[in-house]
Formats: structure tokens, sequence, C-alpha cells
């Protein structure tokens, strides 16, 4: 057992001076970052719809997708607000597989975590440029977001990384807002806990520093189902889960009350087309009962160019690689329902 070194990698200050935002993309992400805080902390109206890819293995088809995107927000930005998946880094259940494109550039050539970091960011540029949203990645490895974040205007804290207490602590320390997940084992308590210790102050060694964090009151939660101990995807964005979601929240006197659900995942058995219809059944849901409207106010959806999911030897332009997405005419459609109904 061992580490070998392959190469050194720059400092973040170096990899964001390499590939800077311009002075215009700063000022655009400032105010959609505005936008979206006053979202979170319930002073907008507008539902909140983190929507993209799995995962962004390929920039091109990534760039078209958002520019797609940006076409739809502009019928429905008076009563949602898009913020396009652009998920870089990808857990791996077994540890085995394709990383995502912060560690792998090409999906079938080798790791090249310099290459990546650098692809990443020009890609966020060309996207950011193209269409003038900001998007959401998850943090998954958290050294790996200090050379990220200055592009980012939503993270998510995916469920094998919410019970973890770096992750919480980072979070802590993030002034964006950031989505905890539930565990894998649907244990509610486990995702207030994360929100409650990134909601919170902190002090630890971060890069070769000790640091103060002043806690991220724009933490919340996001229901993305669970598996139990068979392996069977158990859903938790029907009525009843929603509700009782709320009313832990509100037990644990948590700053902000926010959630979001994630549509794909266990909650649709990995039916990625369910996506659609649990979204729908989340409107219906809102309208019936005003506690539910007041916390629930977010989407995540899984969406693509085309439909489904390939292997990554098919080379379909466009489709996911990882799970199985909504194709961008699903999408549109789905979206303008939501901006009629919400």
């Amino acid at each position: 057992m061992s580490f070998t070194e392959i190469r050194e990698i720059p400092t973040p200050e170096e990899i964001i001076n390499l590939v800077p935002l311009s002075g215009k993309l700063k000022e655009m992400k400032l105010e959609r970052d505005n936008e979206i805080q006053k979202i979170v902390k319930g002073e907008s109206d507008k539902f909140l719809i983190i929507v993209g890819p799995c995962s962004a293995d390929d920039e091109a088809a990534v760039c078209e997708y958002v520019y797609k995107l940006a076409e739809i927000n502009d019928k429905v930005k008076d009563k949602l607000f898009i913020i396009p998946r652009v998920y870089t880094n990808k857990p791996r259940t077994t540890g085995e597989g394709y990383k995502g494109m912060m560690h792998q550039p090409d999906p079938e050539q080798k790791p090249n975590a310099f290459e990546g970091i650098l692809k990443i960011r020009r890609m966020h540029v060309k996207a950011m440029e193209g269409s003038g949203l900001t998007a959401a990645d998850e943090m998954l490895y958290p050294d790996n977001l200090m050379y990220v974040e200055d592009m980012l205007s939503y993270i998510a804290i995916g469920a094998r990384s919410s019970e973890n207490q770096q992750h919480r602590i980072i979070s802590s320390g993030i002034s964006l807002p950031v989505g905890m997940k539930n565990p894998m084992s649907g244990d509610l308590s486990i995702m207030y806990n994360a929100i409650y210790a990134a909601q919170i102050k902190h002090t630890f060694i971060y890069h070769g520093h000790e640091v103060e964090t002043s806690g991220n009151e724009l933490c919340h939660a996001v229901m993305r189902g669970s598996v139990n101990k068979h392996g069977n995807h158990i859903p938790n964005y029907h009525y009843e889960d929603l509700l009782f979601s709320c009313e832990m929240y509100a037990s644990r006197g948590l700053k902000n009350p926010m959630v979001i659900v994630d549509t794909n995942h266990s909650n649709s058995q990995k039916q990625y087309l369910e996506q659609i219809r649990i979204s729908k059944e989340i409107i219906n849901s809102r309208k019936y009962n005003t506690v539910i409207k007041k916390n629930v106010r977010g989407l995540m959806i899984e969406s693509y160019l085309e439909e489904g999911s390939q292997k990554i030897s098919d080379k379909v332009y466009g489709k996911s690689i990882t799970d199985a997405c909504i194709n961008i005419k699903q999408t549109e459609n789905l979206l303008l329902y939501l901006a009629d109904n919400v």
C-alpha cells in the first residue's frame, strides 16, 4: 500500500489565474447568487430548478445543453429559477469507473487531474458566456472545491457524503447555498444533523491552515429517497414524506427551512421517465398543503440532450454515460408545466 506522486497540481489561485472569470461574468454570477439567496431565505416566490446531466462528460454537449436550457429559461424565468447541473465529480458505488471530468477529462483516456481542472474551468466560462446561467456541482472531494467554487452558484452534498464530518464543516465556510441530501439509509435525522453542523461555526485544519468558518445559513435539505438492507429503493417524495420533513425542520429550529426534492435516484427507482410524474406530484402536494408549499421550494432533475443512458464506448452525442436522463424536449415540456402550476 502506497501513494505514488504523478504530478504536482498548481494552487487554486494559480489555476484561477490560468482560466479566470471576466469582470462581466463575475457581475452576472453575483446577480444570480443574490437571487438564489433570496429564494433560500424565503424572500422570493420563485421555484428553484437544478437540472442537467447526471455527469458533465463532454464539453460541447454540456454547453449545447446549457444554451438550450437558457432558451427555455427565457420562457419561465418569472416563475422558475433554473440552475444547470454541471457535475464534474462522480461518486462510484464500488470506487471503480468514470469519476468525472475533473479526474478524467476524456472518459476514454487515462486520468489527468491538471488537464481536467483546466477543462472544467474553460467549460464553465463557455457555458456562462453563451447562456447567462451559472451552474451547480457536487462537492464530492472537498479538496477540489477551491478550484471551481468561484464559478458555481449552488453546491450539492451527496447521500454518501452528508454523514462525513469534513463535508459538513467545509460546508459551514461556503458562501453559496448547499443542498444536503438525506443519507442512503433514509434517516432524516442524519441529514438535519448535517444541516445544523453546516449552519454553525467551526475551527479546523484546511489546506495547510487553521481556519474558522462563519456558518452557512443557506444549507438546506434535499430528499433523494433511500435504499434498504435488501437493496430496494424507498422513495421519500410523497405527501406524507414531505410533510414529515417539514415538521422535522420546524422541530430542529434550523435557519431558512427549505426542502428540495431529487426526482431521480431512489425516488424514481432509477426509472428516469418517472421524474416527470414525480415533479407533477410534488406540485400537487404544494397546492394541497400550505406548509409544504412554504417549505418545498425546488427540484433536482437529471436531463440531457438525448434520452436514457449509454456505455462510454457507444459515443452517442449528448447522451448520459452515467445515470439515465430525460431529453431536452421532455425537459422543456416539464418546465413549462411547472412554471404554469407553481
